[in-house]
């Protein structure tokens, strides 16, 4: 009964329409969290705390990860004769681990995550020998759609300053090509993946190149400039709006509910919903279905997801079902993906089967459309 009060309400206000839109808004891709078994054996042997499964599956996604998501995608299709598509919000870069290393973890440098891709080919082959070039036909094809996730998935002032206080955690990741299992204990109202995060308000300025550098990296990586951005963990502030828009962005994934950090531990709060025009023109994104089906809470996931979607399409709402790409990732455990792909293809047979005149989109493309219903130019 909570749970269905819960779907309602979330869906009270908000873009319309008639037609039944299918959205996959699908987190963390490019990013690299753990490098492989032998650096989770190595980091669990060092005593690091697993505090989720992120940490303990959450890898590069591999070419068989990419193929077996494929396939489930385009085992359906909807109406219109397309099959399903999933909108990977992406980092186009990552920590350069081996130039750290030569420099004994002196300063950060990053990489573009083609450069990751080709490094891990020759460090594994079985895993990664093609995995890129499947990428980009996957993107060529319109079964994944990249989208801006920000520059890389960390927070560069607890990166610094960890780094500068030879913090354990964090070196012992670094040599381990890894970036997770770091305690954000002793940062106020920061966590050390949620790149927008701050603690003093004027640190927001440190955001405004890295912005402009990642989106900027984001086209040379994907070919094109991203229009759609969801921030690690939702949290940036809106001074950086206007930044966001000057770099080429149109839609903001962001919470209904939203607490928006204003500094030193104070809160300001907003209400958001699905097509709400905020500063500088950005279409607020709002995902109303959750789908994780590796996060094993005692959920039947799939019917969860259905209920939801069903809830969302009842209120003449699209479904943007919100995931993580850690419920796709076999490199550690091939029965994490087994599960989570299993769980995505029966949920896409469900759905075209329950509403055979559903329509799969991009992020982007249904932001697109609301903003041409709206008039905004």
């Amino acid at each position: 009964m909570i749970a269905a009060i819960k779907n309602n309400l979330k869906n009270l206000i908000g873009w319309k329409t008639n037609k039944k839109i299918i959205v996959f808004s699908v987190d963390d891709y490019g990013n690299v969290r753990l490098d492989s078994a032998e650096a989770r054996k190595n980091l669990d042997d060092a005593g690091m705390k697993i505090h989720s499964r992120f940490d303990v599956f959450d890898t590069l996604e591999t070419r068989e990860d990419l193929e077996m998501l494929f396939d489930s995608l385009s085992s359906v299709k909807d109406k219109n004769g397309n099959s399903a598509v999933l909108t990977a919000f992406a980092v186009p870069c990552n920590i350069d681990f081996e130039l750290m290393q030569k420099e004994e973890f002196s300063e950060y440098h990053y990489e573009l995550l083609p450069v990751t891709f080709e490094k891990l080919t020759i460090k594994n082959s079985t895993a990664y020998q093609g995995a890129w070039q499947l990428w980009k036909e996957g993107l060529n094809e319109k079964i994944i759609i990249p989208q801006f996730h920000g520059r890389e998935h960390l927070n560069l002032k607890v990166f610094n300053e960890k780094l500068i206080n030879r913090d354990f955690e964090l070196l012992t990741n670094l040599k381990n090509r890894s970036f997770t299992n770091i305690s954000s204990s002793g940062y106020q109202s920061i966590s050390y993946t949620a790149a927008f995060d701050f603690y003093k308000f004027e640190e927001n300025k440190n955001f405004v190149s890295i912005i402009q550098d990642g989106t900027n990296a984001f086209e040379n990586v994907f070919g094109f400039r991203a229009s759609h951005f969801t921030p690690p963990a939702y949290n940036i502030h809106s001074t950086n709006f206007s930044v966001l828009k000057d770099c080429g962005i149109d839609f903001i994934d962001l919470a209904m509910f939203q607490k928006e950090h204003q500094g030193l531990n104070k809160y300001k709060h907003h209400f958001n919903y699905l097509g709400k025009q905020i500063d500088e023109n950005l279409l607020a994104i709002i995902r109303n279905v959750v789908f994780e089906p590796t996060d094993d809470r005692g959920i039947d996931w799939i019917a969860y997801s259905l209920q939801q979607i069903e809830t969302a399409f009842l209120w003449k709402r699209p479904a943007i079902i919100s995931s993580h790409r850690v419920n796709f990732c076999g490199h550690i455990d091939a029965e994490n993906r087994k599960i989570g792909i299993d769980a995505l293809s029966q949920l896409l047979k469900e759905i075209v089967q329950r509403w055979p005149d559903v329509e799969f989109m991009a992020a982007n493309e249904l932001g697109n459309l609301i903003k041409q219903e709206k008039n905004i130019q």
